[in-house]
């Protein structure tokens, strides 16, 4: 039987060269972000010192955790080794709503595990050739609007982010965060990320239609002609049509699914989801 135990630094950021292994493009500095998300919020089986597996379960206050990175080893596969880690995650939860984006194919054994189906999420890709939009309304986030980005945010998640924002919007050479204000108010945010293939954008959310386009071209300028990738909620028209007006195409779809109550949360203003491992 392999041995369940917390990750260490270190193995998240071998966790997430498992998760680039798989296709799935995480961020090139996605690391202390995730970490300071939740440093408990990740566990590993382990067989003869060796990683075998790998999940996270990254709890958002009292009432909600977020699962994801359910990655076995190539090696380690077919031995139900992942499947008792999944138990042992779930078991983590202590109570809480468990969110998740799987994959359309595995959605039936989620529901096996009390998981119900809530929307799709669509991953959008393509090369968007756009022009910084002008004016003094999009500004770079900075430690000033951190309170204020941190309640925002609440509005459209189903508790507050405090620790994985500040870090996540911090400025990096591989990240930028831009905010919308208006009459001094936030009105919108968006992240945009470097990623092991093109760029991500997430978050993405924004008050109007408007907002969003605004906040998509200023992150969407700098990405010199590389891909640039956008997940959206299915049931928001309005960021769909956003992806087809930059020539972005549907590459990749999950469910978000939830055991336990699911969240009301604001579809129509969220463009742009912050990441399928952490929601």
């Amino acid at each position: 039987m392999p041995h369940i135990r917390l990750a260490t630094r270190a193995e998240l950021d071998t966790i997430i060269d498992w998760a680039a292994r798989e296709g799935w493009n995480p961020g090139i500095d996605d690391g202390n972000a995730f970490w300071a998300a939740d440093p408990e919020g990740y566990w590993v089986a382990v067989e003869e010192e060796r990683l075998a597996a790998a999940i996270s379960l990254v709890r958002y206050g009292s009432g909600y955790a977020f699962l994801g990175f359910f990655i076995a080893d190539e090696e380690y596969r077919g031995r139900g080794i992942g499947l008792d880690l999944w138990k042992w995650a779930i078991a983590r939860a202590e109570g809480r709503t468990i969110g998740l984006d799987g994959v359309v194919g595995q959605q039936e054994n989620y529901r096996k595990s009390g998981f119900g189906w809530s929307h799709a999420n669509i991953r959008y890709g393509g090369v968007v050739n756009v022009t910084e939009p002008p004016g003094t309304e999009l500004v770079d986030v900075a430690p000033v609007h951190a309170a204020s980005l941190i309640d925002y945010d609440m509005r459209f998640n189903p508790t507050r982010r405090e620790a994985f924002l500040r870090e996540w919007t911090k400025q990096l050479q591989t990240r930028r965060s831009v905010v919308l204000l208006r009459d001094g108010a936030i009105a919108g945010y968006g992240t945009i990320r470097k990623c092991r293939e093109g760029y991500k954008i997430g978050p993405l959310l924004a008050d109007s239609e408007t907002g969003a386009d605004l906040l998509f071209r200023k992150l969407a300028t700098g990405t010199g002609g590389e891909r640039t990738y956008l997940d959206v909620p299915e049931p928001n028209a309005s960021a769909r049509a956003l992806c087809t007006r930059y020539n972005m195409k549907p590459v990749f779809e999950t469910a978000r699914m939830y055991r336990g109550p699911a969240p009301d949360l604001p579809l129509a203003r969220i463009y742009g989801i912050t990441t399928f491992e952490l929601g």
